[in-house]
């Protein structure tokens, strides 16, 4: 998303090089996608239901987005 939008923003962390910040986040799968600190949404998925996910963890219509 981070590369389709200059809206959203994006970084990757490997987990056993940041320990404190992957105990910070509570890793314990892989992939996780935290958004703005209040949606996690772990392990992989086809893309629409991660974006559905993301929306409704944001309180977003992924409608009113396009």
């Amino acid at each position: 998303m981070a590369m389709e939008s200059d809206l959203v923003t994006a970084d990757m962390v490997e987990a056993s090089e940041y320990p404190e910040l992957a105990d910070s986040y509570q890793v314990y799968g892989v992939p996780l996608t935290v958004a703005n600190d209040k949606v996690r949404v772990e392990g992989g998925m086809p893309e629409p239901m991660f974006v559905a996910q993301i929306f409704q963890g944001l309180g977003l219509s992924p409608q009113a987005q396009k």
